[in-house]
């Protein structure tokens, strides 16, 4: 594989001893025009990369906030061709962020998987993730996702074997997504000391980034992740604050702008 801003990410943060925050959006809530303003706005306040949720009707582990987001995304009409373009612009004005799609297998399959990797690629995206991926499909999509030059990024759950979270982590590129507890995604005041200590044991069989994201939602959380972790998830208390300014009326830039102003102060304790 090229060079890939993922991977190059993670090396220059390794090489300072710095950790990071992967802010999550969901592309196309409110509508594609905030998701670049979000975008542009989130790399101004220090972000390095940044997970972009591609909105499903059947989300596999989405709690409500981000459930949500996706079904008014829908229902306002976004499409996949419409966030690659939304990326692709993003890119063309100079956007340096490490993006990776978070999207469902049954959007990559109806595609083709060659057809949306490269697709993705070229419009400007830097690694896959794939939540919902049938057991055995993996050996099938893997090939293409990094023929297409993307990070195949896998996932992690807190009830994964120890031997096998030692090998998705090595057969993962870019970073491995560790899931922080069972259940869904939502905010929480902190998460089970057993998440850290599990990720700190796996940091000795792996040279792979670990990330942790489920439950992630103030500085303090994120700074005590990333005791053990390269960096930490934030997506519901993102998407919280997006849901609060549209009900209140502000604008793109206002949105756009609050969203900018937690991630600054979630990033503060590993900046």
């Amino acid at each position: 594989m090229e060079s890939n801003r993922l991977v190059n990410i993670f090396q220059e943060l390794r090489s300072a001893d710095k950790k990071t925050l992967m802010p999550f959006l969901t592309a196309g809530y409110p509508n594609l025009e905030t998701t670049g303003l979000l975008l542009r706005e989130i790399q101004r306040r220090g972000a390095k990369i940044c997970e972009l949720g591609f909105p499903f009707s059947d989300p596999i582990a989405d709690g409500p906030t981000i459930q949500a987001s996706y079904t008014e995304a829908l229902d306002a009409g976004v499409t996949v061709d419409g966030i690659f373009d939304t990326v692709r612009k993003y890119r063309a004005d100079g956007g340096a962020l490490g993006l990776c799609a978070m999207v469902s297998y049954s959007i990559v399959f109806r595609r083709g998987f060659a057809a949306f990797c490269k697709t993705a690629f070229d419009a400007g995206f830097d690694g896959l993730i794939v939540p919902d991926l049938p057991l055995g499909s993996e050996a099938a999509l893997a090939p293409h996702v990094e023929a297409a030059g993307l990070c195949n990024v896998m996932l992690i759950a807190p009830t994964t074997p120890s031997q096998r979270k030692v090998e998705i982590a090595k057969a993962s590129r870019g970073f491995v997504y560790y899931i922080s507890i069972a259940g869904i995604t939502g905010e929480r005041d902190k998460l089970p000391e057993e998440t850290i200590r599990s990720v700190a044991e796996l940091r000795t069989h792996t040279e792979t980034p670990i990330c942790v994201g489920f439950g992630i939602s103030n500085a303090r959380t994120v700074q005590h992740v990333c005791e053990a972790a390269d960096g930490a998830i934030v997506g519901s208390a993102i998407i919280h604050r997006v849901t609060d300014g549209m009900k209140a009326g502000k604008s793109n830039e206002d949105i756009a702008q609050t969203v900018g102003e937690f991630v600054e102060e979630l990033i503060a304790p590993v900046k």
